[in-house]
């Protein structure tokens, strides 16, 4: 059924929801994690063309994304990460193409582009432009 999972980590409390249900499908299907958090700071969104250094927060989203690695490997989980950088719902899509994913997985409550998505911005350009299943899972 599915065998590559991209899961948007938001670097927030609302991550633990998308995970605890993640890590059940993705042990049901033998599925490989790719968690991708976008950076969509200025200096994210500008970081290519005008060769900027990482931010603070930047670096903290690698450091963040490096240790949830580190604890689904420890659980058994074959994993992924990707800090992306730029517009949420662009980069989600373009890593999901890329990587050739066979599901989303969002969660819907959190910060910055997650609250996009209460919105409805994000995940009408995801649902609405890729081809495979977006998962919607609200936080608690």
């Amino acid at each position: 059924m599915y065998k590559k999972i991209l899961v948007a980590i938001e670097n927030s409390d609302a991550d633990r929801a998308i995970l605890t249900h993640i890590r059940e499908l993705a042990r049901l299907t033998g599925a490989e994690l790719l968690l991708v958090h976008v950076a969509d700071g200025w200096a994210a969104r500008h970081f290519d063309e005008l060769k900027l250094r990482e931010s603070e927060e930047m670096r903290a989203d690698r450091e963040y994304l490096a240790a949830l690695q580190t604890t689904l490997q420890g659980e058994g989980f074959s994993v992924r990460t990707e800090l992306a950088k730029g517009d949420p719902a662009t980069e989600l899509i373009r890593v999901s193409q890329a990587d050739h994913s066979d599901l989303i997985a969002m969660s819907t409550h959190g910060h910055r582009f997650l609250a996009d998505v209460v919105n409805g911005t994000t995940v009408d350009r995801v649902r609405h432009i890729v081809k495979i299943p977006v998962l919607l899972l609200r936080a608690q």
